[in-house]
């Protein structure tokens, strides 16, 4: 999957990957071939966080 390269687009991105498609952070980041550590460290930087009981950053 090609993420968006701004911080604001790969949340939504992500978060409706999640909300729609995806259990977890975990299977998401398998499925689309996406480094987890990377993801959240680009999402960490705009001070999004993820949760896992919400399944989403937050």
């Amino acid at each position: 999957m090609n993420l968006p390269l701004d911080p604001m687009m790969l949340l939504s991105v992500v978060n409706m990957n999640l909300r729609d498609r995806y259990p977890s952070l975990a299977e998401f980041c398998a499925a689309e071939n996406v480094d987890q550590a990377d993801l959240k460290k680009r999402l960490a930087a705009i001070d999004y966080y993820y949760e896992a009981d919400s399944n989403q950053f937050r």
